[in-house]
């Protein structure tokens, strides 16, 4: 049990509290607020003159997949066979000891969205875990996965160098309509054979597809330039998918669509060489342009290489706001947006009474870059002391 005392509080849905107190018992939020009794047994922790946070959540990285250091034998986010992969599982590729999943702990972030790179159309799932554990008992989120897609360069260069569909956009947009065509018939003929008690061959990849069309799972699409942002979401609509964009680099051109569609803009990351065309106008003003315009806006380093520079989310939410992002949108980029996006803005993202404890102390502005963090806590147990 632990009461932590005196610190300003940015709760995210609830205000600002100056000089609260906020309550853990069972690894949960007991209390939160001003003038609480603190109850004789609980470990007091003095936090007057800092600032608390719920914990960070990048809601797009390769934690543990794509590893620090990047070297091929640490490397398991992309299976360059095929340009389908469905049946693959990011979190059989995590490696919990990846150096870069402690570094980003101890920049304030207790949850992330990890899994496949962006080289096939269609890549396979992710999921969300906490950066704190030994095996993926411990880390692994249950029921977050989601279905990684890709449009744009990546996929079409990776498999046009090799004589293979896809090698235009074109080919992107119809490799992924087929897919989700098979699927379709996939899940009729599974429900024909139910029907009629007749046996019935699965098929891994498939059912994994049927998952995204029968909405268990999301589409996490990867669009970086507005013409592929646009293609995702018809794709999406043709076939009635919750999805998301992923990068959304140029969403600047297309901001009041992106606000009406209603869908979460998970953008990054900000600060990248211009190394492909479709980045090569990435702008530090597209999360405040977004959020000006009413969409649903994530910010996230999608670090890869290296993976640790996902420790720079805060920092970049800070940028965003220099160039125009509202700080409260802001705030809530890092936390509950991306909470809610991975399905767990129930238990995480906010300071509420009943959520999980994950929460962090700041010695100064949690966004500024000259801040450091000082302690780290995931349900309720201190996973790190600077």
């Amino acid at each position: 049990m632990i009461a932590i005392r005196g610190a300003k509080i940015y709760t995210i849905t609830n205000g600002i509290i100056d000089e609260g107190i906020v309550l853990i018992k069972d690894g949960l939020i007991e209390e939160v607020g001003q003038n609480i009794s603190i109850p004789q047994g609980y470990h007091i922790v003095e936090a007057t003159g800092k600032i608390l946070t719920p914990g960070f959540i990048d809601a797009h990285t390769h934690l543990g997949i794509f590893g620090e250091v990047r070297v091929p034998a640490t490397a398991d986010g992309n299976e360059v066979t095929n340009p389908v992969t469905p049946e693959i599982r990011g979190v059989d590729s995590l490696n919990p000891e990846d150096e870069a999943i402690k570094i980003s702990l101890a920049s304030g972030i207790t949850t992330v969205y990890t899994g496949p790179g962006s080289a096939n159309i269609v890549g396979g799932t992710g999921f969300a875990m906490k950066t704190v554990g030994n095996t993926v008992y411990e880390m692994v989120l249950p029921e977050t996965e989601a279905m990684k897609f890709a449009l744009g360069e990546n996929p079409k260069g990776t498999y046009g160098s090799r004589k293979k569909m896809p090698s235009t956009r074109m080919g992107n947009a119809a490799v992924l309509r087929q897919a989700l065509i098979k699927a379709q018939d996939y899940i009729r003929k599974e429900e024909l054979a139910k029907e009629e008690g007749e046996p019935f061959d699965r098929d891994l990849g498939l059912e994994q597809l049927a998952k995204v069309l029968k909405k268990e799972y999301m589409a996490r699409i990867h669009a970086h330039r507005a013409d592929d942002i646009v293609t995702a979401i018809r794709v999406a609509e043709e076939f009635s998918l919750n999805y998301s964009i992923e990068h959304c680099t140029e969403g600047y051109h297309i901001a009041d669509l992106l606000a009406q569609k209603g869908c979460f803009c998970v953008i990054g990351p900000l600060i990248i060489d211009p190394y492909k065309q479709e980045i090569w106008d990435v702008r530090m003003s597209t999360p405040g342009i977004l959020a000006k315009a009413g969409a649903k806006v994530i910010i996230t380093m999608d670090a890869v290489s290296p993976s640790s520079h996902t420790k720079y989310l805060a920092m970049n939410a800070g940028l965003a706001i220099r160039y125009g992002m509202p700080e409260d949108k802001a705030f809530e980029s890092i936390t509950i947006n991306p909470a809610t996006l991975i399905g767990l803005a129930d238990r995480l993202g906010s300071i509420e009474r009943g959520k999980e404890a994950d929460l962090v102390i700041h010695d100064g502005h949690p966004l500024s870059n000259f801040t450091n963090v000082e302690k780290v806590y995931i349900a309720g147990k201190e996973v790190y002391s600077r």
